[in-house]
């Protein structure tokens, strides 16, 4: 176990965003182990790089001795988080929720212990589909002030959309499942994204009405994209952490290509690298900064997919970096011969291998110069391939300066 005080920790490396009680929560942190729980609402089959911060968050407050809750959002994710949102989210199964679950646990187990009791994975479902509406209503709904909800921001971004009562519930929900947290763990502080500090507000008011416990919540900073949006599973270029959906090299290379400013934000929330080390690689000016984005990248494969995945992706960069040569590890799509026929435009083989979302993308790049066909620019949207093209059986293609694509003909 790390010595130290891990508030004093997560400050420095820029994870903390707002805290409800701020020196009271340095001195509990400090003084003796804390129980404490971030919620997953199972809306997806995988995890994305948003996440991803909360679990950094549960790893490092563990390695200071204290004890994390990975709550799975079993009841809410029938109600879906209004949050951040500007329509209703579709409603799901109990069975695609169950099974979504259960793919968030095989990440968490990446970066947590949960032998002994150090760690613990519980379930909302597991009360919150019992509940007796009328008996929740006259117990929970009568602590909460319907015309102090909808001022929070969860839900005064969305009236103008129209707002139902359905998701009206999920504060509710959310404030319930800390106030069961603390009664059956002791749990004394909830974490989230900074776009949940209503619902743990909510949460910390009800848990003192009702038990007359003071509890705690903290919200760090989301990742943003270059546009300053968040990175999540709506957002253009989000990331999975599951390799199906996006493949260990494409989230290599991500981290490869992002803006020089963003990397020593991205080390420090990223990476368990010593915040030292962290500066020193921030610091890096002109082309020494790629050595820096190597380490983000190989760090961040590392730990998400496996140490194996790291070495492929970074192997297989370095050379399409260096000569734009062909690699084992290259991202591969499969094109039959049945397929390609006599003859196949370049732009359908972009759009099979995923390169592109429409025809129309593919005219523009190519109309632009941005589409090479084995190191040869193609500068006509009507360009198509055959058989002679693949040298050993293979093509490459590459997109802009820096995606590169194997069309492997069988």
């Amino acid at each position: 176990m790390k010595q130290g005080n891990v508030y004093d920790v997560l400050k420095e490396r820029g994870y903390i965003e707002q805290c409800t009680h701020e020196d009271e929560v340095r001195e509990l942190l400090g003084r003796e182990p804390v129980t404490f729980y971030i919620g997953f609402d199972p809306t997806a089959d995988s995890l994305h790089i948003g996440h991803y911060i909360q679990i950094m968050v549960m790893s490092i407050m563990q390695q200071y001795g204290h004890r994390p809750i990975a709550l799975l959002g079993g009841g809410t994710t029938m109600i879906g988080d209004p949050s951040d949102r500007t329509g209703m989210r579709s409603i799901m199964t109990q069975e695609t929720i169950a099974r979504n679950a259960g793919n968030f646990k095989k990440i968490f187990e990446k970066f947590l212990d949960f032998s002994d009791g150090k760690a613990i994975m519980e379930n909302n479902a597991n009360w919150l589909l019992q509940l007796n509406y009328l008996q929740f209503m006259r117990e929970v709904g009568i602590h909460f002030s319907v015309n102090k909800m909808i001022a929070a921001d969860c839900y005064k971004n969305r009236l103008d959309q129209g707002l139902t009562f359905f998701e009206l519930g999920y504060m509710l929900m959310q404030s319930y499942d800390f106030y069961m947290l603390n009664q059956k763990y002791n749990c004394k502080m909830q974490f989230g994204g900074n776009d949940q500090w209503s619902n743990i507000i909510g949460g910390i008011e009800l848990t003192k009405k009702k038990a007359n416990e003071q509890v705690y919540g903290m919200t760090f900073s989301l990742l943003t994209n270059s546009e300053g949006r968040k990175m999540g599973k709506t957002e253009k270029g989000a990331l999975w952490l599951d390799r199906d959906k996006t493949p260990p090299y494409e989230f290599y290379q991500y981290w490869r290509n992002i803006d020089d400013a963003d990397v020593e934000k991205c080390l420090a929330l990223l990476t368990f690298i010593p915040m030292d080390e962290v500066r020193r690689l921030g610091a890096l000016k002109g082309s020494e900064i790629n050595k820096a984005k190597e380490v983000l990248a190989y760090e961040v494969t590392k730990l998400i997919h496996s140490e194996e995945d790291a070495l492929k992706a970074q192997e297989a960069a370095r050379a399409l970096f260096g000569t734009g040569t062909d690699s084992e590890n290259m991202p591969t799509t499969e094109l039959t011969k049945a397929e390609l026929g006599e003859s196949m435009t370049v732009i359908d083989i972009m759009l099979k291998a995923g390169l592109i979302k429409t025809k129309s993308e593919g005219r523009r790049l190519i109309e632009q110069s941005g589409v090479s066909i084995n190191n040869n620019v193609v500068d006509d949207i009507g360009t198509s391939v055959t058989a002679k093209d693949f040298v050993e059986g293979k093509l490459i293609i590459k997109k802009g300066k820096k995606v590169y694509h194997r069309i492997k003909l069988v």
